[in-house]
């Protein structure tokens, strides 16, 4: 008993804990609480995000200040369409020293940090592309035959840019499931558009404070997964992704009519991560169905394809993700 209660207690701190971050970066990235949430549970649980929006909607100032706000080192790459390996990973130079002697010296590129922004990731080429996520994947890169370690935490906060698509090189699909969410960032609504006016055009900006320590984070990441989840939310989570894939004999008609391929078994394990983090960030102790419904979008829409013969229809996959989520996260809630 006396072990839960430490538990209970710890949960709690570290939701008091997350809301005052929210405060922070309200300071500096006004308003789309849906967005700073997502990108919090995406560190939280020690995951990476790409986040879909048009230019000019906050992105980078998100990044540039949870960098702040979490205790992390920060770095920001540009992604071009001549960006090389190297230009992120780092390189051996041959270096001369004063008595003549040679020698290499290994000079760290961008990703050596804790939080890494790859702004529009879809302009780099496909080879660019891959030695980023090899790197999200590894949390090292191999270099000279030699294992370097990435900082820790490591964290990447990807954006693509979906309006312009000449001259750039889209995610694949199966680089896009390394991602845990896919942060999509909206136009702010009338009256978080002139706060953002009025906050950002005058002498002096607000500025945000650091909240948590990298180490802090790390502790939070390992609480997050001692969490309980009731059975029943689990069976909710696996539900939910196995009726996403149309070749499934449960699969309901919305899925088979639309949907040409679903989700892998790393949807499910994003799910089971985030649902925990939607219950902390609203100062719960465990995760219920509504948070289940909440994750459903972010976590799966990048994992799934709607066909062709949907998309010409007008189809999208929002409301086929939120009608299959309502429909489990409804049966099983009244069971």
């Amino acid at each position: 008993m006396a072990h839960n209660a430490d538990l209970v207690v710890q949960i709690e701190n570290l939701g008091a804990k997350l809301a005052e971050a929210r405060t922070s970066i309200s300071a500096r990235f006004i308003g789309q609480p849906r967005v700073v949430d997502l990108t919090l549970t995406a560190l939280i649980c020690g995951g990476h995000a790409v986040l879909i929006g048009l230019p000019g909607l906050g992105k980078t100032r998100l990044v540039d200040t949870l960098s702040t706000v979490m205790g992390l080192k920060g770095n920001r790459i540009q992604f071009t369409p001549d960006l090389m390996p190297a230009d992120i990973l780092g390189s051996e130079v041959l270096e001369t020293t004063n008595d003549g002697s040679r020698s290499f010296r290994f000079i760290e590129g961008p990703v050596f940090c804790q939080l890494l922004m790859a702004d529009e990731i879809n302009r780099a080429s496909p080879r660019t592309q891959s030695a980023l996520l090899q790197a999200m994947q590894e949390k090292e890169v191999t270099i000279a035959g030699e294992h370097r370690p990435l900082g820790v935490p490591f964290h990447v906060l990807a954006t693509q840019n979906p309006i312009e698509q000449e001259g750039t090189y889209p995610l694949p699909e199966a680089q896009l499931d390394r991602f845990l969410v896919q942060i999509d960032v909206p136009y702010p609504d009338r009256d978080t558009e002139k706060d953002i006016l009025i906050a950002t055009t005058g002498v002096e900006e607000a500025e945000s404070k650091a909240v948590f320590s990298a180490q802090d984070l790390l502790d939070a990441q390992t609480l997050l997964r001692r969490m309980p989840v009731g059975d029943n939310i689990v069976e909710m989570i696996l539900d939910l992704v196995r009726a996403c894939r149309p070749d499934d004999e449960n699969a309901p008609d919305i899925i088979r009519q639309n949907v040409s391929w679903g989700p892998g078994p790393r949807a499910a394990q994003a799910l089971m991560l985030t649902v925990r983090a939607q219950a902390l960030l609203e100062g719960r102790l465990a995760p219920s169905a509504e948070d289940v419904r909440a994750m459903a979008v972010p976590v799966l829409e990048h994992r799934m394809a709607l066909s062709f013969a949907a998309r010409a229809r007008g189809e999208s996959i929002h409301h086929v993700i939120n009608t299959v989520a309502d429909q489990i996260t409804t049966v099983a809630s009244a069971a």
